[in-house]
């Protein structure tokens, strides 16, 4: 089995106490389920092709899907996050997820939403919206359709920024609102200015050589 992903008994330990607590019949051994749901994704595997040795595929479906909807993964992802120390440097970006050609239910769903898929010139795609710490790893993520701006995504993550000295950004992000919302937090905006600003802002040339690292994060996650 040594082609399956299983998560160390050390690894679980930290994350156990995010985990919701079982109500009536004990849940299937955590460890054994979320190994079985990792090697699935990182793989790009159908839930029906999970190998037999790691469990229930239906188990695996039921429980990403469930843990999903009450943002257990999302606590999991910023709490290491947080504990990796490393947010002296503050980045954020967005890059564009294809939909599949079947892709459907764009529009809003009675009491839920949509699938948060636009049209955009590349079709139709969702859009990811990223800050990474200093070494790329992610810190908050935000999914939008495609056709959302990036000041979406950066009003939604602003007010939920760690402390940091700088923000690194493309000159996409170069607005005037952006700028004063980072430097309330005491966070140093670092990038370029827009092509068309009169008034151009400079940025420290040196710091904002690091930025290609959130770059190499999203590579990672489409790999």
């Amino acid at each position: 089995m040594s082609h399956l992903f299983w998560l160390e008994h050390v690894h679980v330990k930290l994350i156990q106490h995010l985990f919701p607590k079982p109500r009536g019949v004990a849940r299937v051994d955590d460890r054994k389920v979320l190994s079985g749901i990792i090697h699935v994704i990182r793989n790009g595997l159908r839930w029906r092709d999970a190998p037999p040795e790691d469990g229930s595929n239906k188990t695996f479906n039921n429980q990403w899907a469930r843990w999903f909807r009450m943002g257990v993964f999302a606590r999991i992802l910023s709490e290491l996050a947080a504990e990796g120390d490393a947010t002296g440097t503050l980045m954020i970006d967005t890059t564009y997820l294809k939909a599949h050609r079947t892709a459907c239910s764009m529009g809003l769903k009675e009491k839920g939403r949509g699938r948060l898929i636009g049209h955009t010139k590349g079709d139709l795609n969702s859009k990811l919206h990223a800050v990474t710490d200093a070494m790329g790893r992610p810190v908050w993520l935000f999914l939008s359709a495609g056709n959302v701006s990036d000041y979406i995504g950066a009003r939604a993550l602003l007010a939920s920024l760690p402390a940091a000295k700088w923000m690194l950004a493309d000159r996409g992000y170069d607005a005037d609102w952006f700028r004063e919302g980072l430097k309330e937090r005491d966070i140093e905006p670092c990038f370029p200015s827009r092509r068309n600003r009169i008034e151009v802002i400079p940025h420290d040339t040196m710091a904002y050589r690091a930025r290609h690292k959130i770059e190499n994060m999203f590579g990672r996650l489409k790999d």
